[in-house]
């Protein structure tokens, strides 16, 4: 009878103790849950993710992240990842509500015993999902409160969501050290490999990071811990266990996506780009794919072709020259290759798109473009004769040929080819300075509010950047129209979704779909018969003028050469049918580049890298428009070949009403003697 009392009050006990639990969480769960975070986003989680960005072949360049992050879906992630951070971190994963009453338990036991000086191991009671609720949702605070708010969440992530969704979220928050968070990230810092390919030792040393991000001293101790808790747990044997103990950590020292320093300048470029125009949250952290218009083969063969040139000048100098290529589609601007110095790491200035420099001779086909726009044809006659008492504003001027010699009268075409300056001073003062320098401004190449409108100007005096000036030659080549430099082909979100560029939209039929509005393009910049007439005489300009360092066997090649006052600044822009690629060399401080220095090193530039883009190429002559009539003439005096045979002749491309100069009075001999020497 006795007994049946004490059970019964034991019993009472215990019911009571029960009720109170259940009030005493009741009330915790009214405290401390009702103002907790909406768990239910993580339904569709979006973590931050790495931007990639590719070149056009598809080959990857560089990632931009702050967080390295990889996101890996669970159907992805090796079983014994899995297993391996289930071992270390919660083994009662796949079986508990989202908190784990055995492992309090047993954290409680180990730790009361720690405290009274038994040999055992402190360990805590968090769970898988309690972590997934911390990394989300709370802070690391030690608090009481944290822990009650943790655990709630923890049982309300699990009704939500499945074992496998929880995992997924997990595996790709859990931070790992090395700025890696998630496995995806982390098998690429430590191992340069996806996760698919981590073997057994690489998985339980990823599995072991958690509770040490940042600590490797104990690397291989704590991966053999795992090791023997997945052995423990039944999920390897114990001879895989002993194999993978003795495998050899080669962990990186701290693995980033890197590129060929041959890429840094065009990356560069895409990324000031896209920071303007898309944001740093969207660039670093949405997971974009950047698909961008550099071609590998040519953006190494204009980087070598560059520093080529450079390191010869520069072998045993002090102060170090420097220059860039840029090379693109001259019909859409897609920049194919860039470079923009000798070295990005000792200088990320773009000297392709951020240096204005004089461009000296350069200018000079758009001064005699207007010449032709205005009737001048290829073959009229131009004075090169002294210019004495030449005056501009204050300034007494006299204008002098690089070669200091005189030719008398010459045709426009021969004094383009040649770059003599006289004749250019003279054609500028018969056309008008503001017209030569109209043409520039049309093109591009100079600013369109540009007032200080002088001679100097028109002679190239006047600064650009590389890029504005092939841009300019483009429109030579492509029909007269202005094309915008373009550095990336398109961009995809995280899903494949298309953000920017120009896709092919696809629009399903209805009874009043209207049909899509024509595109008009631009009115072309100049008419396409003086168009061609300059590119025949750039043509020659590379066939037979100071061009010549920029031949390429076996295809046309058209363009010009460009030196500034002392030799300060040296230029080529040149192109074929569908490549342009221009060329700058000169000290970031400008001074001479002396002696035997000239735009020939440009030129050279441009040949060694054309010869690599055009070696599979089939030669394309350039396009000829409708009404011109080609005729045999005497380079020198312009006359007919047949009544002028001697000397140079070469094949004129006429308008119509324009016709070969008269014969000229003076002999053959003569012809000869006045050229000999120029060329």
């Amino acid at each position: 009878m006795k007994f049946k009392k004490i059970l019964r009050v034991l019993l009472n006990i215990i019911f009571w103790a029960f009720v109170a639990g259940i009030a005493s969480l009741a009330a915790l769960v009214l405290i401390y849950g009702n103002d907790l975070p909406d768990y239910k986003k993580l339904a569709t989680y979006a973590p931050p993710v790495a931007t990639r960005l590719y070149a056009s072949d598809g080959s990857l360049l560089i990632e931009y992240a702050e967080e390295r992050r990889v996101f890996i879906d669970y159907a992805d992630l090796p079983p014994q990842l899995v297993n391996a951070f289930i071992a270390a971190e919660d083994q009662n994963f796949w079986t508990h509500p989202g908190i784990d009453v055995q492992g309090i338990i047993r954290a409680v036991a180990n730790n009361g015993l720690r405290m009274l000086g038994y040999n055992t191991t402190l360990s805590g009671a968090s769970t898988i999902t309690q972590q997934v609720a911390k990394n989300f949702f709370l802070t690391s605070e030690r608090t009481i409160s944290r822990k009650i708010r943790e655990a709630i969440l923890a049982l309300r992530l699990e009704r939500a969501f499945s074992k496998q969704h929880i995992l997924t979220l997990y595996m790709n928050q859990i931070f790992l050290g090395a700025r890696a968070y998630g496995v995806g990230s982390a098998a690429l810092m430590y191992f340069n490999k996806p996760v698919s390919e981590l073997t057994l030792a690489e998985c339980a040393f990823l599995a072991s990071l958690p509770k040490a991000p940042n600590n490797r001293d104990r690397a291989v101790e704590r991966r053999n811990y795992v090791l023997r808790r997945m052995q423990e747990e039944g999920f390897i044997t114990a001879g895989q266990a002993a194999s993978a103990a003795e495998e050899e950590l080669n962990i990186n020292s701290g693995f980033t996506a890197q590129m060929q320093p041959e890429f840094q300048y065009f990356a560069e470029d895409v990324r000031r780009q896209l920071l303007g125009t898309l944001g740093r949250e969207t660039l670093y952290n949405q997971g974009l794919y950047i698909k961008t218009t550099i071609v590998p083969e040519l953006q190494i063969a204009a980087s070598k072709a560059l520093n080529k040139e450079l390191d010869a000048y520069n072998a045993g100098r002090s102060d170090k020259l420097q220059g860039a290529i840029i090379a693109m589609n001259p019909h859409t601007g897609r920049i194919v290759a860039m470079t923009g110095g000798s070295s990005f790491r000792e200088s990320s200035f773009n000297r392709a798109t951020q240096a204005y420099r004089q461009i000296g001779s350069t200018i000079k086909p758009f001064v005699y473009l207007s010449a032709l726009e205005r009737g001048y044809s290829p073959q009229t006659m131009i004075l090169d004769a002294p210019i004495v008492g030449w005056r501009e504003n204050d300034t007494l001027w006299k204008p002098e040929n690089y070669d200091k010699t005189f030719m008398g009268d010459v045709p426009l075409r021969l004094s383009l080819e040649t770059s003599r300056n006289v004749p250019t001073v003279r054609l500028v003062e018969q056309i008008g300075t503001e017209n030569a320098i109209e043409v520039a401004q049309r093109f591009g190449v100079y600013p369109s509010d540009m007032s200080n409108m002088n001679l100097s100007m028109a002679l190239g005096s006047g600064e650009t950047t590389l890029e504005k000036l092939v841009l300019g030659y483009s429109a030579f080549v492509n029909g007269g129209r202005v094309i915008q430099p373009k550095l990336v082909d398109y961009i995809e979100d995280r899903y494949g979704r298309v953000i920017d560029g120009t896709p092919t939209q696809i629009v399903e039929w209805s009874p009043d779909l209207l049909p899509p509005e024509t595109v008009t393009e631009s009115e072309p910049l100049s008419d396409p018969q003086s168009l061609y007439q300059m590119v025949s005489i750039l043509q020659g300009a590379v066939e037979r003028g100071t061009g010549k360092q920029a031949r390429v066997p076996g295809h046309t090649i058209a363009g010009k050469t460009g030196t500034t006052n002392d030799v300060k600044d040296v230029w080529f822009v040149g192109f074929s049918k569908n490549l342009i690629a221009g060329v700058y060399l000169g000290f970031d401080t400008p001074k001479s580049l002396g002696r035997g220095a000239g735009s020939h090193m440009a030129a050279r530039v441009f040949a060694d890298f054309m010869s690599v883009a055009l070696e599979n190429e089939k030669n394309q002559p350039f396009a000829v428009p409708d009404g011109m009539t080609f005729m045999r003439v005497n380079r020198r005096s312009g006359a007919a070949a047949s009544a002028d045979p001697s000397g140079t002749i070469i094949q004129e491309a006429f308008k119509p009403g324009q016709t070969p100069n008269p014969a000229p009075k003076r002999t053959s001999a003569d012809i000869d003697a006045v050229v000999g020497g120029v060329f």
